[in-house]
């Protein structure tokens, strides 16, 4: 489990295809300080267990289904990508309960800058639309945010300075895909009144 604070912004590093799937290596000195074989890294958001440990280098498997649900499969050598380490249970939860289990992409729709801040309106898929509430938690690839604005095809965040500075949120332009994790709580929800 996550929180959707961001330790650090690494940096892909290398990505090597293997059939179907990936072998991917990122540079994140915080991250790795105490990593080890088998640890729990999200990576954009999307939970991937580590598999090798150089220095300051981490190296996860990336399989099918995160490939194709998630934005990682557009990534390259040079890409920078937000990091955070698995909760640990003595820790304060700062953002929402985050699984690092992406529900799917979204697309940067607009951005209007503010005196210290950015508003970003992003593209809301059909099936997931029903779990995002305004004031309501959303994670944008990794990242615990407050939805300010929802209709039925788009919602909206907005962006305080620490987060335009030390996530890759800052450089997001119109047209980027981001990898988006509804709040968990609302499908639990869902699914208890449904099977009613």
């Amino acid at each position: 489990m996550f929180t959707g604070i961001i330790e650090e912004k690494g940096q892909v590093v290398a990505i090597e295809p293997a059939g179907d799937s990936a072998r991917m290596s990122v540079r994140g000195p915080l991250v790795t300080s105490d990593a080890a074989h088998g640890d729990s890294i999200a990576v954009n958001g999307v939970c991937l267990t580590v598999v090798d440990v150089d220095g300051d280098v981490f190296t996860v498997d990336v399989i099918r289904e995160s490939l194709d649900r998630s934005s990682l499969g557009a990534l390259q050598a040079g890409s920078p990508v937000n990091l955070e380490r698995a909760v640990r249970a003595d820790q304060r939860l700062g953002g929402h309960i985050v699984q690092g289990h992406v529900d799917g992409t979204a697309v940067v729709l607009s951005r209007e800058s503010g005196e210290r801040w950015d508003d970003l309106r992003f593209s809301l898929p059909p099936a997931l639309a029903r779990y995002v509430a305004e004031k309501g938690s959303i994670a944008i690839d990794g990242i615990s945010l407050t939805v300010t604005t929802v209709d039925d095809d788009s919602f909206g965040v907005s962006l305080i300075p620490t987060t335009l500075q030390l996530t890759t949120m800052g450089g997001r332009q119109v047209g980027d895909v981001v990898n988006i994790e509804v709040d968990v709580i609302a499908k639990y929800v869902e699914r208890l009144v449904v099977r009613q």
